[in-house]
């Protein structure tokens, strides 16, 4: 058996183009829907990333506006740009791109950002909101993630889902979309006894530690669906997931690439919640 590959960047085109299409009419209206990135440092990573939203959003229709601030930028200067960004009638939704410096408070920074223009959904209002099933704002990657299942018309309900990971940006929010759809939940971490016990049950296995190829073929129970998160550079320069492509693929009955998987759907989402933000006015 060969796994179902799920295609994240054709994904992410088709939904781009609707997007494109309802920012269309949205301009049309007079409401240009506005994304504004503050990026703080010079990390070579979060330059890459932040390029590529900005040139999606522009793809998209929308107004970008890219802030390059100095690495050594105090806590008060950002806290004072993000309070101007929340006043601003032509931003919808303010992004900071994490990492942060190690001087910043990220927490108190995420925190400063107006609830209804935090497109990435890490605000305690947003997250709370998640939790109770009723968010304003899905957080980027898991949204992109549930897309996916949706893309292979995937019976969530009933399903039992594994996920790896317990961060608040992907595995928490993951664990409570899941959940929503009516999925039956293990998260497991660091801490976890026998990981393998619980991967092996899952229907949906989900992926994000940032360690690469950790999750292999034995790990996974035929016929999953796996969904890979992670992103990581190999000593020889090449990208890997957390999850062993190869020999995974073998088993389950589809899987996300690494690279073109979940990477092009996170961007895509944020798109969308940008646009949802300006529709809302």
């Amino acid at each position: 058996m060969s796994a179902q590959i799920i295609d994240g960047n054709a994904l992410a085109k088709k939904i781009r183009l609707e997007i494109a299409s309802r920012t269309s009419t949205l301009v049309g209206k007079g409401i240009k829907p506005g994304l504004a990135v503050l990026l703080v440092g010079e990390d070579p990573a979060s330059q890459v990333y932040v390029r590529n939203k900005v040139k999606a959003c522009e793809e998209a229709g929308m107004h970008s506006l890219l802030e390059r601030l100095p690495t050594d930028l105090s806590e008060a200067a950002l806290l004072k740009r993000i309070h101007e960004l929340n006043l601003d009638p032509s931003i919808h939704g303010i992004l900071v791109q994490l990492p942060l410096p190690k001087h910043l408070n990220s927490h108190l920074v995420i925190e400063s950002i107006a609830p209804e223009k935090d497109v990435d959904g890490f605000h305690v209002a947003n997250a709370g909101a998640l939790m109770i099933g009723a968010p304003l704002f899905r957080p980027c990657t898991p949204y992109g993630c549930m897309k996916m299942l949706e893309s292979i018309d995937y019976p969530i309900k009933g399903a039992r889902a594994v996920i790896v990971g317990a961060s608040n940006i992907v595995g928490k929010p993951m664990a409570m979309l899941l959940l929503q759809a009516g999925a039956t939940i293990t998260i497991c971490n660091s801490k976890t006894k026998d990981l393998t016990a619980h991967t092996k049950e899952a229907d949906i296995l989900v992926v994000a530690t940032g360690r690469p190829k950790m999750i292999t073929a034995e790990m996974v129970k035929p016929g999953a669906v796996v969904i890979d998160v992670g992103i990581n550079r190999l000593d020889d320069g090449k990208l890997c997931g957390d999850v062993d492509f190869e020999s995974v693929k073998t088993v389950a009955s589809a899987i996300t690439p690494v690279p073109g998987g979940v990477g092009p759907m996170t961007i895509t989402m944020l798109l969308l919640n940008t646009l949802e933000a300006a529709e809302r006015l």
